[in-house]
């Protein structure tokens, strides 16, 4: 969002800019535009010189034959003498527009130099183009690395919650199934663990996890003062009961799957794009809130309780994993630690859903 935010802002100046230009004279604007000229050449210049850096460092690597190297910069210096040509061309035709008009109201599309919107990808996109979003001139543009190692992304899971409670079957749980969901959000870098191969990848970050238990018969959970947490019937009867923790974790996965090498003249990706992959691992981190909530109606009123601050584990683990296809799998999680500190049967919080990485 925040870079968004600055394209769009640098879109808005763009556009004063031009404004109060109309509102120079012609001989200002002519000046500048040969200014820009020399600034043009240094341009594709800079990124001549980038981009042969990066065709030395392929040769270096054994990538490529001195031949090819030498073939890959006649052809990038052949690109950017033909970039320096039109460019020049597009500015020396706005001098001569302006040198014929005494004012020009309009913008010909000479100051917006590398102006560029791309949204979305196809096939044969790599996972790491997700489109782009770019409005300036080229020359604020940062080149592309040509190994990127490490990626990160938005993740977001959602899906149904349990409890495995000792001794007991999923199927007697005082726990709704249809009833009881958890949702997890949060940020994951990703590392190629190999540098020739993306067979095995790290993946890690941070994220926010809500665990909701939607509770049966008319029962919720109380605690004595002795700290031991227990299912009680509630005196009246109970429209919902819901016992929900607020946890905040660090995910690990190791993630291993095919992948397909894109290479360009200058950068290469691994892609998973359409893929499948598989990740294995767990998680750990700290709970930082517990909350019940009654909803019941009790003398002709219509009530509603909220308690907070059970007796649950402070510190939270666990083991989860994920079989995807893409940007899309099948997610499950398993708190290997119960949920409270002192319960007569230990239960442990179960989840399974659909996890969505943007990558």
């Amino acid at each position: 969002m925040q870079i968004i935010t600055k394209h769009l802002l640098c879109f808005m100046l763009l556009c004063v800019v031009q404004f109060s230009f109309a509102q120079e004279d012609n001989s200002e604007k002519i000046e500048a535009l040969k200014t820009q000229k020399e600034v043009v050449k240094e341009e594709e210049k800079a990124r001549l010189k980038e981009e042969v850096e990066a065709i030395n460092k392929r040769l270096d690597d054994g990538e490529i034959s001195l031949e090819e190297a030498a073939r890959l910069k006649n052809e990038q210096a052949e690109k950017h003498a033909l970039n320096i040509e039109n460019r020049l061309a597009i500015i020396d035709n706005r001098i001569a527009l302006l040198e014929r008009n005494e004012y020009v109201d309009y913008d010909t599309g000479a100051n917006l130099e590398g102006f560029k919107i791309e949204i979305g990808k196809n096939e044969e996109s790599d996972e790491y183009d997700m489109g782009s979003f770019y409005i300036g001139p080229d020359h604020k543009r940062r080149p592309r690395k040509y190994d990127r190692r490490t990626t990160s992304d938005l993740v977001f899971a959602i899906g149904f919650n349990n409890a495995i409670i000792e001794g007991q079957s999923l199927s007697d749980s005082p726990y709704k199934i249809g009833g009881s969901g958890f949702v997890e959000l949060g940020w994951a870098w990703k590392t190629r663990v190999f540098k020739n191969s993306n067979a095995l990848r790290f993946k890690y970050g941070v994220s926010f996890q809500w665990n909701k238990l939607d509770i049966k018969d008319n029962l919720y959970f109380v605690e004595d003062d002795d700290g031991n947490v227990s299912l009680e019937e509630f005196r009246v009867n109970v429209n919902k009961s819901k016992f929900r923790t607020t946890n905040l974790v660090i995910p690990i996965h190791f993630e291993f799957g095919p992948s397909k090498k894109i290479e360009r003249e200058d950068y290469f990706r691994y892609s998973t794009y359409r893929k499948f992959k598989v990740g294995l691992g767990g998680y750990a981190g700290l709970n930082l809130q517990s909350q019940q909530k009654l909803k019941y109606s009790e003398n002709g009123n219509k009530e509603k309780d909220k308690f907070r601050d059970y007796n649950t584990n402070a510190f939270v683990y666990g083991l989860s994993g994920y079989l995807a296809w893409g940007g899309i799998g099948i997610y499950c999680k398993y708190d290997l630690q119960p949920i409270f500190n002192n319960q007569a049967i230990d239960q442990n919080n179960i989840s399974l859903g659909i996890r969505f990485d943007m990558d």
